[in-house]
């Protein structure tokens, strides 16, 4: 089993989930960790979680937008948060809502399963619950319990699903601001959860890794079994970067520690075989002024290998590297928001890059996205696309503050076979937020032709306060 992580982002809904058609499962896993309702084509989740619900300020949603042949649409959407009917919980003031998110079929009915994580519920607790797919969409939901939480705080601060255990079952990882990342494994079911637990010490030789910031599963060494990466910051060093443990069939040492890349991005990491090798591969960004002290962020690739992750980086490119559109400028934040998908259909998997703040002409913090290509050798400029709402094609219009790019996600929303390109903007509109999609083709993303755009009052969730639609979305 490989590649089964997905970290989303959403929207909300109070009241009973919206219940959508699907063709029946068969009992054989999902096709795809991100298709819920079983139709054969894939999903996006998006966080909004600024949301206010029962005017609860911040308490937070998300919402999954239904992929089909047309793509997604506003009108075909589920919003969920602590107030949905049959999700466990209560909307409060400040819990932030799907702050974390992934998913994959957890009990192997053929529909995936959404994973939502709520690091600041209870003062900084955390939770993570399991909603179920299903024919009809999302419904019902198991919490996943914190085994120690006088160990950590921030319960649910990233999340990832995939088979690190080599048995065939999908299992899920949660991590915190602790020294621990629990392993919960498959053979899930409804009633009682996992099948069982194990906590992974974030060991680093002398040093930990304090804080799993992000998690995401990947393959580095094509044994079949999906390794955990896990970003966070060496607590001797204060190096940040992507600790990897290689997973296998092992029962006594399911997952053992290979590498620590000291890739200098603390937040998370998207992965994805850039060269057409057989071995997923880790693009990580750095913060502005890793490679200068003005420049305005990079993004490296470490390519895997037979003997796992490769500790130097392939490549790594700024905004002044050849093939790039645009210029290096200090605080652009380039990287701020990474994903990896095929966009054309020619076998090598493509980055999406958000700079957050980049201003677009006179507009400051417009935000743009940038998509590089995979080739033979890895990662690459040369062909690379930009986009903002400035583009000839892109719904809306570039504004002081948007922070286009805030969000990235390349997957196939219309079963073509490449991967469409979804964006967002959690400032736009005064921080409501809002969703692009623009798709995917042999030529790269195109932007002039069934691009769709749409804020939170068209995907159900209300414009009260400061929604930030769009403030993540799931690798």
């Amino acid at each position: 089993m490989r590649k089964r992580t997905l970290l989303l982002a959403a929207t909300l809904t109070t009241g009973l989930l919206t219940a959508l058609p699907g063709t029946a499962a068969s009992a054989a896993p999902a096709r795809f960790s991100d298709d819920f309702n079983g139709d054969g084509y894939r999903d996006l989740v998006t966080g909004a979680p600024g949301t206010t619900v029962g005017g609860k300020a911040r308490a937070g949603a998300v919402v999954v937008h239904y992929g089909s042949k047309s793509g997604i649409s506003a009108a075909r959407h589920t919003v969920i948060t602590q107030n949905t009917a049959g999700i466990p919980g209560t909307a409060e003031q400040d819990d932030e809502f799907g702050s974390a998110l992934a998913s994959g079929d957890l009990n192997r009915d053929g529909y995936a399963d959404l994973v939502v994580g709520t690091p600041d519920e209870n003062a900084g607790s955390g939770t993570a619950v399991v909603v179920w797919g299903g024919r009809s969409g999302l419904s019902g939901a198991w919490t996943v319990p914190d085994p120690a939480p006088s160990a950590h705080d921030d319960y649910g601060l990233s999340l990832a699903v995939g088979d690190y255990t080599g048995d065939g079952r999908a299992d899920l990882a949660v991590g915190s601001l602790g020294k621990d990342v629990w392993i919960f494994k498959g053979g899930f079911t409804k009633a009682s959860g996992a099948a069982s637990r194990f906590a992974l010490q974030t060991v680093l030789e002398a040093g930990v890794i304090h804080g799993a910031q992000g998690l995401a599963a990947a393959d580095v060494n094509g044994d079949q079994v999906d390794d955990l990466v896990i970003s966070g910051t060496d607590e001797r060093t204060y190096d940040d970067g992507q600790l990897v443990y290689t997973g296998s069939a092992d029962a006594a040492s399911p997952l053992t520690l290979q590498t620590f890349v000291h890739s200098g991005a603390w937040r998370t990491a998207a992965v994805g075989d850039l060269n057409k090798d057989g071995y997923d591969d880790v693009v990580a960004a750095t913060a502005p002024g890793s490679v200068s002290a003005s420049d305005g962020g990079s993004v490296r690739a470490y390519l895997g290998s037979a003997n796992g992750l490769r500790t130097s980086p392939q490549a790594t490119i700024t905004q002044n590297s050849p093939g790039v559109p645009g210029s290096d400028e200090k605080e652009d934040w380039f990287g701020h928001s990474l994903s990896v998908g095929d966009v054309n259909g020619d076998g090598y998997a493509d980055v999406a890059v958000g700079a957050i703040y980049e201003a677009v002409g006179s507009v400051w913090q417009a935000g743009s996205v940038t998509v590089l290509r995979g080739s033979a050798a890895g990662l690459t400029g040369t062909g690379a696309q930009a986009f903002s709402q400035d583009t000839a094609g892109v719904p809306g219009a570039a504004e002081d503050n948007d922070f286009f790019g805030s969000a990235v996600r390349l997957s196939d929303l219309n079963g073509d076979g490449k991967a469409d390109l979804s964006v967002g903007a959690h400032g736009e509109n005064d921080s409501d937020g809002a969703v692009w999609s623009l798709r995917g083709s042999s030529s790269g993303i195109g932007a002039t032709t069934g691009a769709v755009s749409f804020g939170p009052a068209a995907s159900g969730v209300p414009a009260t306060g400061y929604p930030h639609l769009g403030r993540l979305m799931g690798q």
